[in-house]
């Protein structure tokens, strides 16, 4: 009796507890997506919103999805067309390389390219060293690029390399938004997109294919980076771009390059069949709400159902709302209130009736001052006057 109370408490427990697996509402029962991964994210690359999430703000090791961060900031605090001269450190780092020799000079964008396309840990180094002499200075420039330019808060890195640190952790979400951030950079997603290059170096001639297997098989992927060690598992970072919608999706601690693959692929798929971007352009000119004037300064993306019809609605508290074909609100946004002209000059010309009323009260206020100190001098004169008389007499 005891066993079979134990199965039906399991199997009570396995029906009404819900899944950490989250998506936006589509036509596909975001459940029936079984991944290998261990966390896994997708999102609309342009509007932001997560359209599936598995224990994405799970603490995970990034391996060398890591460089990504890496290239962005050599492409923007760095400058591409400086010469480096690679030391023996870089020469001498573990894991995939593209067999740096100390003293050899090699611009920039190379060392980027090799980073991203051949996984280079000897060029991810070679890269830190220029821009902050060292590995550790670079690494706290990585940390505080992250927050400050991209407003993560659960990363730290330890390297530029993603090599195994206890420190050097991400999340699948924070790795989204970092893609999100960098794929915005055209060098950045011309050098993501490169299948393969010729690689001319002091020590090895050869032609680089990118490790990215997706960015070589399908015509719709646009970068931009995998890794492994041994404590990450396989992890993948990919960028998709379809007529309707662009994708970016994250997948952390795979069992095998295939399964993190095929992860990816049921992500995409997914994406791409049921969802769609949307925009709604920034108005040129102001609009008359309720008794006051509005205007949305920049146009508004948002994602839904894909092939939706939907309507867009100005509210008279200064409020957009999307419409979905139910008459149902599906998104909203605050618009930004215009400060007539008129209304500016009102407060100008109060402000200077203010300052002038307060200029008059300030010389009215020194004028009695000294008035008042006058006649307490004369009374101190006069006094003194009296004692003298009372004095002689």
């Amino acid at each position: 009796m005891t066993k079979i109370r134990l199965l039906l408490i399991t199997a009570i427990l396995l029906l009404i507890l819900p899944l950490h697996v989250s998506g936006h509402e589509s036509g596909e029962d975001i459940e029936n997506i079984s991944l290998n991964s261990e966390a896994a994210i997708l999102i609309d690359a342009n509007s932001g919103e997560v359209l599936y999430d598995k224990y994405g703000d799970q603490s995970m090791y990034p391996a060398s999805i890591t460089k990504i961060v890496t290239a962005i900031i050599a492409i923007e605090e760095g400058n591409l067309d400086d010469t480096v001269t690679i030391s023996e450190n870089a020469r001498d780092v573990a894991g995939t390389r593209v067999y740096l020799e100390p003293g050899e000079k090699v611009k920039m964008e190379k060392l980027v390219k090799g980073l991203l396309i051949n996984s280079g840990n000897d060029a991810g180094v070679a890269i830190a060293e220029h821009i902050d002499g060292s590995v550790e200075d670079f690494s706290d420039r990585m940390n505080r690029f992250v927050k400050e330019k991209i407003g993560v808060n659960n990363t730290h890195f330890e390297n530029p390399h993603g090599l195994y640190d206890a420190d050097h952790v991400t999340t699948a979400e924070d790795m989204a938004k970092i893609t999100q951030y960098a794929m915005k950079n055209e060098e950045f997603r011309e050098i993501a997109a490169i299948e393969e290059m010729k690689w001319d170096g002091e020590s090895w001639d050869t032609t680089l294919y990118n490790h990215h297997q997706l960015v070589r098989q399908r015509d719709d992927v646009t970068g931009v980076k995998n890794g492994f060690v041994s404590q990450s598992g396989f992890t993948l970072v990919t960028s998709a771009s379809q007529d309707h919608i662009d994708l970016i999706v994250v997948t952390l601690k795979a069992d095998s390059a295939d399964f993190a693959y095929q992860d990816t692929e049921k992500l995409l798929d997914y994406g791409f069949e049921n969802f769609e971007t949307y925009t709604v352009e920034a108005t040129p000119n102001s609009l008359h709400l309720g008794n006051s004037e509005y205007i949305l300064e920049e146009d508004f993306v948002f994602t839904a159902e894909k092939g939706i019809d939907w309507n867009q609605d100005f509210t008279e508290d200064g409020k957009l709302e999307i419409e979905n074909e139910q008459g149902e609100t599906i998104e909203t946004r605050e618009l930004t209130e215009v400060v007539q002209a008129s209304t500016m000059e009102e407060h100008h010309t109060l402000d200077e009736d203010t300052e002038t009323k307060t200029h008059q009260i300030s010389v009215w206020g020194i004028v009695l001052g000294v008035l008042g100190l006058l006649l307490v001098l004369m009374m101190v004169n006069i006094i003194k006057k009296r004692r003298r008389r009372r004095f002689f007499y």
